[in-house]
């Protein structure tokens, strides 16, 4: 056989392999995994890919809010393709209501650890708007728990002077403050006037921290919704939940991520305990006594986060662009590496 004849005998079964084979391998497809996601705008997202008994299956989460199932995802050709559809009411000047269906097509690229992606939304009339371009990055896997026990904490950090706001600073620019101290108790009180809203600013820290232990007391009043975000990234849910079943929305959640394994809240009103451990991307909280969240991984960053990069430090910050709390007696322990 000559070399003309092997050259076209040896092309001739490649492309007879790559026509036979998918896209993917299913153990070799690039987009599985988690990825930190910077989003139109510059917000922080998240998007998890994962494969179940040959199928693909994925999760998003988009600025703020839950990480939530997508409608569809699949790989064609080279390209990963994510279908959101969103449903809405609409209202319109004379109080007719009407639902507004939204479909938003996410085509994702990767090369190495990148992704290049594209998004773009229709409506029911097929008409495409709000094209856009963004970026993500894979999440390294979550290493092995830590053994808390062998973990070394450094002199404790008094986070509120018990005075007034110093070390800390609105994060939103032109936001109204609602924050105040008095007798040593830090307080939200959002008031808002009849007939219009106005936005009240979340609280952050001047400096920025690594992994940590946080202990603190929190008072949330009826119906109170806030939230501690450790590092700037990761929400530990502060809400009026006294009486509901356990939920990551609930009391002390990693919000929209992590359920506590117990209700241990107490009733709206009344001051609770909480103490917060962060290592190497896992979570351990106690409220009122009790172990809640135990040395529990966390995928990824959650709603309302400053940033998707969980390697990075970040502040405590916390929320008072909802309800009215109070906190007290915040005492940081940085991780002593």
């Amino acid at each position: 056989m000559n070399i003309h004849s092997i050259s076209t005998r040896l092309a001739f079964l490649l492309a007879a392999m790559l026509m036979a084979a998918p896209a993917f391998a299913a153990d070799s497809n690039p987009f599985i995994g988690n990825w930190a996601l910077t989003l139109p705008g510059g917000g922080a997202g998240w998007l998890g890919v994962v494969e179940k008994d040959g199928k693909l299956a994925a999760s998003i989460l988009w600025g703020g809010g839950s990480v939530l199932p997508v409608t569809a995802v699949k790989v064609d050709g080279d390209a990963l393709i994510v279908t959101r559809v969103q449903s809405n009411d609409k209202k319109a000047a004379d109080g007719k209501v009407t639902k507004v269906v939204t479909t938003e097509t996410i085509t994702a690229k990767v090369q190495g650890d990148a992704l290049a992606l594209t998004t773009v939304k229709s409506n029911a009339d097929q008409a495409e708007f709000g094209k856009a371009t963004f970026a993500g990055k894979r999440i390294p896997p979550v290493p092995a728990a830590p053994d808390l026990s062998k973990v070394k904490f450094g002199e404790p950090i008094k986070l509120f002077n018990g005075k007034d706001l110093d070390g800390w600073r609105l994060l939103e620019k032109g936001a109204a403050n609602g924050w105040s101290v008095t007798d040593g108790v830090v307080t939200n009180n959002p008031v808002q006037e009849p007939g219009k809203h106005k936005n009240y600013g979340n609280l952050r820290t001047e400096k920025e921290f690594e992994d940590f232990n946080l202990t603190t007391e929190v008072n949330v009043p009826k119906g109170g919704n806030s939230g501690i975000y450790l590092r700037g990234i990761y929400e530990i849910q502060m809400a009026d939940s006294f009486g509901r079943p356990t939920d990551s929305h609930n009391m002390c959640g990693v919000y929209s991520r992590i359920k506590p394994t117990e209700s241990a809240e107490k009733p709206a009103g009344e001051w609770q305990t909480v103490d917060i451990t962060l290592v190497d991307r896992h979570i351990t909280v106690i409220l009122n006594g009790k172990k809640i969240i135990d040395n529990q991984p966390v995928l990824g960053c959650t709603g309302g986060a400053l940033t998707s990069d969980e390697f990075r430090p970040g502040p405590i910050y916390i929320q008072g662009d909802h309800s009215g709390v109070s906190y007290r007696n915040m005492i940081l322990k940085p991780v002593v590496k």
